[in-house]
């Protein structure tokens, strides 16, 4: 398993989940505590290729690229009620997808999901495996996994749980999208999230490593011991990263994130 740290690129977001809020701060920090990659939360594909070099720089690999900056920006849905804006959005994820194929990442799909309103649920989730299976498809052309990340029952009516998702994912004709366990998101809709874990292994792509306040783990009252024994047990091999506050401060967020790290997961 590998670690990995986020910053975001979109001034909008520097008020989420995200460590750092400053590029070349954040890869210092990453490159000086040992993680080994950064995800990245951008505006645009473009901000993304202008980050490369900066983390070439500081020998850190792109671990993941987060797709929510056209949520956050452009107010894209690939389930909105208008079929233009899900034709935008399904472009936005795809140009995502092609800088995460220049440099071996993963992309995720996370808020830009959606929530049904307009539509009733069942026609929204039909929108939603109609550009899942669509992004996943154009992912593997790219030799790029797609990441599916279900979100809390406070920021979509649509998928919340592990099983939701592998039950999801399991019906898609695609085979190229994995789920991304949230534990901030896992810690409020699942009844034991290691047992979850643990049953739904095999769709599991990638973790944000999030205490229970979506703080850095070790701030908040998440138990990881087992989470981590789940992880090892099923063979997980991709990134730990931390999707959370930069609370007290971006650097001892990334501290603390790095030694839970190491020690759930020893070298």
């Amino acid at each position: 398993m590998r670690s990995a740290v986020t910053i975001t690129l979109l001034p909008e977001a520097k008020a989420g989940p995200f460590v750092f809020a400053d590029l070349r701060e954040g890869c210092r920090a990453a490159k000086d505590l040992g993680f080994d990659g950064i995800e990245i939360f951008p505006p645009s594909a473009e901000a993304v290729r202008e980050a490369i070099p900066v983390l070439r720089e500081h020998g850190l690999p792109l671990a993941a690229v987060g797709t929510g900056g056209g949520a956050v920006r452009h107010k894209l849905s690939l389930t909105h009620p208008d079929r233009d804006n899900r034709e935008r959005a399904r472009e936005f994820v795809r140009s995502l997808i092609d800088v995460a194929a220049e440099s071996g990442a993963s992309a995720i799909v996370g808020s830009m999901q959606g929530s049904w309103t307009e539509f009733d649920r069942e026609l929204t989730l039909r929108l939603l495996a109609n550009s899942i299976n669509k992004l996943g498809d154009y992912a593997e052309s790219r030799g790029v996994l797609l990441l599916y990340e279900p979100l809390n029952r406070y920021e979509t009516n649509l998928l919340n749980t592990l099983a939701d998702a592998a039950g999801f994912l399991g019906q898609r004709a695609t085979r190229n999208v994995r789920i991304l366990v949230d534990l901030f998101h896992a810690n409020i809709e699942e009844a034991d999230m290691a047992a979850s874990i643990r049953a739904h292994a095999r769709y599991v792509g990638h973790v944000h490593w999030a205490d229970s306040n979506r703080r850095a783990a070790g701030l908040g009252h998440t138990d990881f011991a087992p989470i981590a024994a789940a992880l090892r047990d099923s063979g997980y091999g991709g990134y730990i990263s931390a999707e959370v506050f930069p609370l007290p401060d971006p650097q001892s967020a990334a501290r603390h994130t790095i030694e839970s790290f190491r020690k759930h997961f020893p070298r």
